[in-house]
């Protein structure tokens, strides 16, 4: 039987039931999520970032594990349902489009109970019409052509008696319509592939029209996926194909937020999103609950606005440059760490590092640390506020998105995780890893923090991209770790005091007696006051020669030294120790929240690592 011309034979039924919708949707779902490993290879519009499948799959996976993992009185209710949980778990450009349209099919429906072939077509073209508004510029050749020509199809043939054959027809529409899409998109022709969100939105009327054939005896016809020739595609021209597809510089992060409120102004939003100059902005959503999709430059600024308009939550940002680098490094590890760990901002890059961000609160904002909110910006708010910040873990959904991203494209990863004695952090990791795949994905605690933990995750990305496996990352992890010290100096306690990790009575004795508070992170992985200078005159050159006088002289070191907002006290710790140690390499960075937050501006941090035994 020929899949774009031979029409299946079936008993004739005019309307679908509730219980047939809901199955038929689950069906349609899991087709997605099963051919996601194809979306993320031939994504290459709006960004070459490879992580259509994975957002389209994590968008249908909130459906599935909420409005489709129960009953529903009417088929109404099934859609407001469905069109809700879509929009809360929307993810990137093709999984916000694609909640927007059910969420438009929702509105359409209200309360009608069964779906006939005259509410469903004009259910569909409300959600066609709905993801075609929910986008500031919209592209033909994208996953909103092969919608419209779906909804076309039902529109046209919606009197046929048959619901089966008038479903399969415009199936048949929209297979034509994606494999049409090369034409519209030079960079899809370029590439040798059809539109990734496109060919999404078919495999899910795939798999609805599958439920039903399965249901009624047939036999489940053929898929029409478009990219024979995409494992025909050199490396090298695949290259030059993501890199045409970049999108502007400017614009590197994909950032998301959700909104809510009792009435959002969708038009007002979108005006001040667009005075943003962001790209592929998607504002998906329902007068009370809207999802905001957007590329733009600065992730807080979009936050700053969408906080106007209501209560945000699920606030997320990713870089596409560094999901890019992912696709083209190859390696067979990938290293994930969080943003506890104060990297040098060039190797993050130079190593193919990924960052999961903690979370930061001042009073009822929330950031996310070093991406919506800077070290720098941190300690400027900190001077200011009139409550202490507080960090917290990023949630699991954090880990598992960028879990499920990397192994897209990676056999292994590991992640590198802030201490668990002082954080919950790595639980939320092994939380993430538990509900992905636990056998390609390990949790390795560092015992550590700040530029220690730093230490460890640069050892890590150096030996994967020198093609190590995972046991032998590992086991040079497991050799570093014990060796890897961080010790800190604080030159104002009273914000460890104020956040419980000093007792209130340290304060006024360190005063009297001029002390400044030496601290070294613990075999057991705890921040552990050890020592004290005597007053604070010519700090960073003592704190390094008691840092200096408990190391071994005799081996070569690795250094990260940390500042918080005290950049020339940590040049002057830096070069001290690198007069008195002999130093392969010396880093200096601006320690991040994790420290900052109980440490206080003016502290510093120095972690040492060993060179010599990296890698034996």
């Amino acid at each position: 039987m020929n899949a774009l011309t031979s029409q299946p034979v079936l008993f004739p039924v005019r309307r679908i039931s509730t219980p047939a919708l809901r199955r038929a949707l689950i069906a349609g779902a899991r087709r997605v999520i099963a051919d996601r490993d194809v979306l993320n290879r031939i994504n290459v519009f709006p960004v070459a970032d490879g992580d259509t499948g994975n957002n389209m799959a994590f968008t249908l996976g909130t459906v599935l594990a909420g409005a489709l993992s129960r009953r529903a009185v009417h088929a109404g209710e099934l859609l407001r349902q469905v069109g809700a949980d879509a929009i809360d778990g929307a993810r990137g450009n093709s999984g916000a489009i694609l909640a927007q349209f059910l969420q438009g099919m929702s509105e359409a429906v209200a309360a009608v109970p069964v779906l006939d072939t005259a509410n469903l077509s004009r259910a569909v073209r409300r959600g066609a019409d709905a993801a075609r508004a929910a986008l500031s510029e919209p592209r033909e050749g994208t996953i909103l052509s092969v919608i419209h020509a779906f909804a076309e199809a039902l529109q046209h043939g919606h009197g046929q008696r048959d619901m089966a054959g008038w479903i399969h027809h415009a199936l048949l529409r929209a297979r034509e319509a994606l494999a049409e899409t090369p034409k519209q998109l030079a960079v899809l022709q370029k590439a040798g592939v059809v539109d990734a969100g496109a060919q999404g939105f078919v495999d899910l009327i795939e798999g609805v029209v599958e439920f039903i054939q399965q249901r009624r005896g047939a036999d489940a016809w053929p898929s029409a996926l478009g990219v024979a020739d995409l494992d025909d595609l050199a490396d090298d021209e695949a290259a030059v194909a993501h890199r045409d597809a970049c999108g502007d510089a400017d614009h590197r992060w994909c950032s998301e937020c959700l909104i809510l409120a009792e009435s959002i102004d969708r038009d007002a939003l979108r005006a001040q999103v667009a005075a943003l100059a962001a790209s592929s902005v998607v504002i998906a959503g329902s007068p009370t609950r809207v999802r905001v999709h957007a590329h733009v430059s600065d992730p807080q600024a979009l936050f700053e606005v969408c906080a106007c308009f209501g209560v945000i939550e699920a606030c997320k940002a990713d870089d596409m440059y560094a999901q890019q680098r992912a696709v083209a490094a190859g390696t067979a590890v990938a290293i994930v760490t969080d943003s506890a760990a104060d990297l040098p901002l060039a190797l993050i890059e130079q190593l193919h590092i990924h960052v999961v961000p903690l979370r930061i609160n001042f009073g009822d904002r929330d950031y996310l640390d070093k991406v919506s909110l800077s070290p720098a910006e941190f300690y400027r708010k900190l001077r200011n506020a009139d409550v202490l910040p507080r960090t917290s873990q990023p949630p699991p959904g954090d880990f598992r998105r960028q879990f499920e991203f990397l192994l897209a494209h990676h056999p292994r990863l590991i992640y590198v995780g802030l201490s668990r004695a002082v954080s919950g952090t790595l639980q939320s990791a092994e939380s993430a890893a538990a509900r992905l795949d636990a056998d390609r994905t390990t949790v390795f605690d560092t015992a550590n923090a700040a530029g220690g933990q730093a230490l460890l995750a640069i050892a890590a990305a150096e030996l994967a991209l020198a093609g190590a496996d995972t046991p032998t990352i590992l086991g040079a992890l497991e050799r570093l770790r014990p060796l890897t010290h961080t010790f800190a100096l604080a030159r104002d306690i009273s914000h460890a005091v104020r956040g419980g990790r000093v007792p209130a009575w340290a304060k006024p004795l360190a005063q009297w007696l001029g002390l400044t508070p030496i601290a070294q992170v613990s075999a057991a992985g705890k921040l552990r006051v050890v020592s004290a200078l005597l007053g604070s005159r010519r700090a960073p050159t003592r704190f390094a020669r008691y840092v200096a006088k408990r190391v071994d002289h005799s081996q070569r070191w690795r250094l990260v030294v940390g500042h918080c907002d005290s950049p020339a006290d940590g040049a002057a710790l830096r070069d001290a120790l690198a007069r008195l140690l002999d130093c392969e390499s010396a880093w200096l960075v601006e320690t991040g929240p994790a420290v900052g937050a109980h440490a206080g501006p003016g502290a510093l941090v120095v972690s040492l690592q060993p060179f010599s035994t990296r890698c034996s």
